[in-house]
């Protein structure tokens, strides 16, 4: 049922907006109730994240044996996730949810981002292993500069994610972190 709610919750962003998805909507298009959407989510805010941005977080930790490599899988994830029509629907309305409710920002960061952030943990660890950053590097920094760069260019600048996007970006984190 989970997956259910996440794929209705995603296509009607889709097809009607983020402001005409109604957890109603998502409930009946689902074959569930709105109770039912209600004991996981906190909202529609909450639910469309998950159902349109989680992704790139829930997938595997990237080991190709550089950090070069890693990182450009990780903003491949991160660009295909900001360049689907469901992204490009909510990611406005879901801006301003996000200011408005730090309730929401505080469940948003416990129980989505917490994990991104541990697996880009291992994947600094292992570069770290490797000779190729230093035990400083500020992670939950360099998450959120990959990040905010695909949010930037994809999501509020528009500009077409080209091929390079994520192995360019990739390159720029490890140059600017790699040991000196």
């Amino acid at each position: 049922m989970h997956t259910a709610i996440l794929n209705a919750a995603a296509e009607l962003v889709t097809e009607t907006g983020y402001a005409a998805t109604s957890i109603g909507a998502v409930a009946a298009r689902a074959g569930t109730g709105k109770d039912t959407i209600y004991r996981r989510w906190s909202g529609k805010a909450e639910l469309v994240y998950e159902a349109v941005f989680t992704a790139a977080e829930s997938a595997p930790v990237p080991d190709t044996g550089s950090l070069t490599g890693d990182l450009t899988v990780l903003i491949e994830a991160l660009v295909q996730e900001f360049t689907t029509p469901a992204a490009a629907a909510a990611l406005p309305s879901l801006l301003a949810d996000f200011a408005a409710s730090p309730e929401l920002q505080t469940r948003i960061r416990s129980y989505f981002l917490a994990p991104a952030k541990a697996g880009l943990t291992e994947v600094f660890e292992r570069a770290i292993q490797r000779g190729e950053a230093h035990a400083a590097v500020p992670v939950n920094l360099v998450l959120d500069t990959l990040a905010g760069a695909v949010f930037f260019h994809v999501g509020l600048v528009g500009a077409p994610a080209h091929h390079d996007l994520a192995s360019q970006l990739a390159a720029l984190v490890a140059r600017g972190i790699e040991v000196r």
